[in-house]
């Protein structure tokens, strides 16, 4: 498709959310008691913002212009975050963590396909070098350490080697041989023609035929080129004159490539030494000016200040925002009211403070405890605060702002816009002169208080804080990240995932799953909505920080199914899409390693710091239910099965928002292990059923 078609979606994908905005600040700021009600609601919310996330990962893969990708980049990762919002209330409404919205897609006139969760492909392609350069480390690693063998090359026979090149031979000498007869055949035509002329004479209607064909085909060429010319301008998949520049085709290959092949980061670089000339240009055109406003206007604000209030203020510490806090917007008479107002407060919550405590101490004797399910049945139901609602906002407003009304046509290079880089950069380069001038004017600061009132600052300097002691596990702390790296590959706990996609992992929809909730039977849950869920819970959030960071966070989850199900082939999925490392502690992996609890704390302490470096990470520990089973079997007392029994919950207490790493068990017994500690650890549980007919042959029509 052409960049026109990539914008269009774009577009389209824009004011499907701008309806979609509107119509959650209509709804869910609402209590409602109704819970069918609020299902149908959450459903339909989720199949919009899922249409949105399709459309916007596509033409942010497919539209090569920088400064776009970013603004539908920030409204992406909003998108996702938001589904992944829906998704945890719709789990709580139903508590399940499989819904069926059949009756939605039918009203809609979709089909299960369209509400498949997408891959984003910017997860792999963002650090394609990266992982390839982690490819080979490991594979030179497992080499050297024998637990790889390098594939054996087939070597030719002697008799197969002379007979390709005796095919090669053959070949060449038939091309060549039909050139000859090709050319000798000419020749000989070229000679009876020319007998032929001699013995009829020449012919002037032949000679004004032949001048009236070339001329002819000559004009009609033209025509036809003009022509050509003129609709692929009207199409917009040519220059028209006044813009036309050399290999534009060229050109246009290079920055796609550049922007989605293996040359990304040569086009990252390009678009950032762009966006630092344009910086070094706008700090010498505009710096000076903006020096000087700023030193004006904080200059004539101590003027004021010190008419009004008596004497000058103090200046804000960097902290407190520095010369911004002068410069807010605000009247001295605003700032000195603001002044006496939080003084008195400060005085009245001293004087209120003691008065509080008693009467909550006697508030918490007489009031007995009220249950809070009553409350929320006689509120109904509301939807809890977002933290993605913002971000989608705000990239929906720099949309409208900058790209809705743009003309495009013009735009057929698809290059960056200078104007809206130096839009930009110019807030970066106030902020750095700001902080020369702070340092400027505090020093004139103190010299006006000197010379006008005589007094200098109360404000001490403060003195640099101590280094922290790091004195446990001081051998790990000092070894570096590839030496930990290694050790881990060596003792085989950190291995090679597979090359295995997500949507190798086959399987049809369940469409009997509305049907058969309206009769209270409750549906098997299909391979699909399975796949479904590992996207959700398990990919979406590795592959992207933001998204991590203010998602609903999920720490550890549990894939549970019979044997041959495709649960480490769902395990090496997560790793391959978001391009993860994978550490096996398996009990069975683990078995005679790092012994002892000083061993096993180790152990956990390196694959805790080379994953949170490393990140994303997958923690995999297979047949998960012998760590929290209630027996140990003679026969696995030796491998020590429950080792990380009692350290794995700290293991998960020491994972923050900001740590992309997930711990993933899969199990064939669950019912082996004790449930309270089992499913204290494990925060999400999946079970996957057999496949089903559908799903075994569904493939093959």
């Amino acid at each position: 498709f052409s960049i026109s078609t990539y914008n269009e979606m774009w577009t389209n994908a824009q004011k499907d959310l701008d309806i979609q905005l509107q119509r959650e600040r209509e709804e869910f700021l609402q209590p409602e008691k109704d819970r069918v009600q609020v299902f149908k609601m959450l459903a339909a919310s989720y199949v919009k913002y899922m249409q949105i996330f399709r459309n916007l990962e596509m033409a942010h893969d497919q539209l090569i212009h920088q400064q776009k990708r970013i603004v539908i980049r920030q409204v992406l990762d909003g998108v996702i975050g938001r589904i992944l919002e829906i998704k945890k209330e719709m789990v709580a409404l139903e508590n399940s963590e499989f819904q069926y919205v059949d009756n939605i897609l039918e009203d809609l006139k979709l089909l299960p396909e369209d509400i498949e969760v997408p891959i984003p492909r910017y997860f792999i392609k963002e650090k394609l070098e990266a992982l390839h350069q982690r490819e080979k480390i490991l594979d030179q690693i497992l080499l050297d350490a024998g637990l790889q063998t390098q594939k054996p090359v087939k070597v030719m026979t002697f008799e197969e080697a002379i007979k390709v090149i005796q095919v090669a031979e053959r070949a060449r000498q038939g091309r060549l041989r039909a050139a000859v007869m090709k050319r000798i055949y000419l020749e000989e035509k070229r000679k009876r023609q020319t007998k032929l002329q001699v013995q009829m004479g020449p012919s002037l209607d032949d000679a004004a035929t032949c001048i009236q064909k070339v001329w002819r085909g000559y004009i009609q060429r033209k025509k036809t080129e003009k022509l050509r010319e003129e609709e692929m301008i009207f199409l917009g998949m040519s220059l028209p004159p006044r813009l036309k520049a050399t290999s534009v085709s060229q050109m246009h290959a290079g920055q796609a490539n550049a922007l989605q092949g293996e040359d990304a980061p040569q086009g990252e670089a390009q678009e950032r030494h762009k966006e630092a000339f344009i910086k070094d240009k706008l700090r010498e055109a505009e710096g000076l000016n903006i020096k000087k406003t700023l030193q004006d206007q904080i200059a004539q604000c101590f003027i004021e200040c010190r008419h009004i209030i008596g004497k000058f203020p103090d200046y804000p510490t960097e902290e407190a925002g520095g010369s911004m806090a002068i410069l807010s917007q605000k009247t001295p008479e605003q700032v000195a009211a603001e002044l006496a107002a939080k003084k008195e407060m400060a005085l009245q919550k001293k004087a209120q403070k003691g008065k509080k405590e008693k009467e909550g101490k006697e508030k918490t004797k007489e009031k007995k405890p009220q249950k809070t399910e009553k409350k929320e049945e006689e509120e109904g139901w509301k939807m809890a605060p977002s933290n993605f609602l913002s971000i989608m906002e705000e990239g929906n407003s720099q949309y409208k702002a900058v790209w809705q009304n743009r003309d495009k046509r013009w735009d057929f290079l698809q290059d960056h816009d200078p104007e809206l880089i130096k839009e930009e950069k110019r807030e970066e380069v106030e902020e750095e002169i700001r902080v020369q001038v702070d340092e400027v004017m505090q020093q004139k600061l103190e010299n006006l208080r000197l010379a006008v009132d005589g007094e200098t600052s109360g404000k001490q300097k403060k003195g640099r804080k101590s280094e922290k002691v790091r004195a446990a596990m001081m051998s790990l702390v000092r070894r570096t990240i590839d030496s930990l790296y290694r050790e881990l590959v060596e003792e085989g706990l950190l291995i090679k995932a597979k090359a295995v996609n997500l949507s190798d992992y086959v399987g049809e929809y369940s469409y009997l799953g509305t049907t058969l909730r309206q009769a209270d039977t409750e549906p098997v849950p299909s391979l699909a909505d399975v796949r479904q869920l590992i996207a959700l819970y398990g990919i979406l959030p590795l592959g992207s920080q933001i998204i991590h960071e203010k998602a609903p966070l999920v720490k550890a989850l549990l894939l549970a199914g019979p044997a041959g199900v495709g649960k480490k082939t769902l395990v090496h999925a997560i790793c391959t899409e978001t391009g993860a490392n994978l550490f096996n502690l398996s009990a069975s992996n683990i078995a005679g390693k790092y012994p002892g609890k000083n061993g096993l704390q180790m152990m956990l302490h390196m694959v805790l710091k080379v994953a949170k470096q490393l990140q994303p990470s997958v923690v995999w520990i297979g047949d998960t239910e012998k760590i929290f089973s209630k027996g140990v079997p003679k026969a696995e007392e030796e491998m020590n099965p429950k080792r990380l029994e009692k350290v794995l919950p700290k293991f998960l207490k020491a994972l923050k928002a900001p740590d992309r790493v997930l711990l993933v068990g899969t199990t064939s017994r669950p019912f082996d292990a004790n449930i309270k500690p089992f499913c204290k650890v494990y925060q999400k549980i999946i079970l996957i059923p057999r496949p089903d007919y559908a799903s075994r042959f569904g493939k093959y029509f």
